[in-house]
């Protein structure tokens, strides 16, 4: 008898004891970190610099390019990697200004926040002024959400003269990453969209020289020599026969494509593969283009230093707003006053 009850009491507290979160999101100092326990997969966002995440684990396995020894490291020289924002505008400008609603807004060079003559980047890749606003988990996810409210910057106003708020989410699911933005028009004219992200990401069961890609897109923008669409586009098959099955060491690839392939979600995908290791790159519908950025070792470097692959989602393609004022490009998306622009990619390894 005292054995049943002893039992019963047993199972009675194993009932009662919660089941352990398969989720978690807690902050380490300036590191927000993203835990999902069963695909054994970790996120690390650093919100002080750029809102990057700039790590990416599956099993142990990097799947995002770092090239810094420490998060200090990064803080005082940052560059281009893990996954950077580009906004208000992604990839090149062809002029020191751009074109909005029928009019010419010239850039300041002497603010210093506008880099080269080909403006680049935009001018928020490394902005330290986001803020944490949400950080959670639950059974089915864990998540942060930080914010940029870029209207309170001088400098950046000055530059581009739409008062206006960004809102990211990485959300970890099922050992899926999702990078959500929602950019709200505050101003009182429409808003031109042409923001993009600029991932790196990498392989570790093998090297550059043994993977494959997939290119979900029918056609490819022709650039000029400076990497500026010349307003010609030319099906994808002018330049992989396959696009399914593309082995990477063939091709120096810094492309912009466009007339993306969708799912019935709307949803499109470009994939790099290694020996088992895969990463799919699923982008929403108002990612309207994608630049891949994969370029070949040149004379003289380590084939190993090349080893990373940039699916780069974009709103638009590369110079989109003035190119857009020609007449030349018709997808630039607007957000009217007081109005929102929302959408996501995700990325999804497998192979792990």
């Amino acid at each position: 008898m005292k054995r049943t009850l002893c039992a019963l009491a047993v199972l009675s507290l194993m009932a009662a004891a919660p089941a352990r979160q398969p989720y978690s999101a807690a902050r380490d100092g300036d590191v927000v970190h993203l835990r999902d326990t069963e695909s054994q997969t970790v996120v690390s966002i650093l919100p002080s610099v750029g809102n990057v995440a700039f790590g990416m684990t599956v099993r142990g396995a990097s799947v995002l390019r770092f090239p810094y020894a420490s998060v200090e490291e990064f803080r005082s020289t940052p560059r281009l990697s893990g996954i950077p924002l580009l906004a208000p505008w992604a990839n090149r400008l062809d002029e020191l200004g751009f074109f909005a609603n029928g009019r010419h807004y010239a850039f300041n060079p002497d603010l210093g926040n506008v880099r080269g003559p080909r403006p680049i980047h935009g001018l928020v890749a490394s902005a330290r002024q986001w803020q944490v606003v949400d950080i959670e988990s639950d059974a089915t996810a864990a998540w942060v959400t930080s914010r940029l409210e870029f209207y309170r910057e001088p400098a950046w106003m000055a530059q581009f003269p739409f008062a206006h708020s960004i809102d990211m989410t990485y959300r970890l699911r099922e050992g899926t990453l999702e990078v959500a933005t929602v950019v709200e028009n505050l101003s009182s004219d429409p808003m031109p969209v042409s923001i993009g992200y600029h991932p790196y990401f990498q392989l570790t069961d093998s090297t550059r020289e043994a993977w494959t890609i997939a290119v979900g897109a029918r056609t490819e923008w022709l650039l000029s020599p400076d990497k500026l669409p010349t307003g010609e586009q030319r099906p994808i098959t002018g330049l992989f026969p396959d696009p399914a099955r593309i082995a990477l060491k063939d091709f120096d690839l810094d492309h912009v494509f466009g007339d993306l392939e969708r799912d019935g979600s709307g949803r499109a995908t470009m994939t790099v593969k290694g020996r088992s290791q895969q990463l799919d790159v699923l982008v929403g519908p108002k990612y309207r283009a994608m630049v891949i950025y994969a370029p070949a070792p040149r004379p003289g470097q380590p084939s190993s230093s090349q080893n990373f692959i940039c699916f780069e989602p974009m709103a638009a393609i590369t110079n989109a707003l003035n190119l857009a004022h020609r007449g030349v490009y018709k997808e630039l998306q607007s957000i009217p006053p007081r109005g929102t622009w929302q959408e996501s990619f995700w990325i999804r390894p497998s192979g792990f």
